[in-house]
């Protein structure tokens, strides 16, 4: 299994950008797939976006056309850069990675970085 660190949360205003990144130790990350998710004070874990091993990436519908997950094997890294931030995206964001086809399921996950979304 691989540790993961994320970094890049902070405070930003509506409507501005973050990048989110995370960092694999190990090796064979080409055969993970990875994904970020959010979870929101009073609400359950929801994935924002994911990037299988077979190169698909999966968005919610709430980030579609916002986010982009890029993972890089030959770095061990995955980054999520979000623009035109709202309100709602504020949370708590983890990254997890998961040897196998799809992220769903038992994975490696981050300690978790906070994204504030605040004017």
């Amino acid at each position: 299994q691989v540790q993961l660190v994320e970094s890049g949360g902070g405070v930003v205003q509506p409507g501005g950008s973050l990048r989110l990144s995370c960092a694999a130790s190990g090796s064979l990350f080409g055969l993970y797939s990875v994904g970020w998710y959010r979870q929101a004070p009073g609400k359950h874990r929801e994935l924002v976006a994911a990037s299988t091993r077979g190169g698909i990436t999966i968005y919610a519908d709430s980030v579609k056309g916002r986010f982009t997950i890029d993972k890089a094997n030959r770095k061990n890294t995955v980054s999520l850069q979000m623009n035109s931030l709202k309100h709602e995206d504020t949370a708590i964001y983890y990254c997890k990675a998961r040897m196998g086809t799809v992220v769903t399921g038992d994975g490696s996950w981050g300690q978790g970085t906070q994204v504030t979304v605040s004017s």
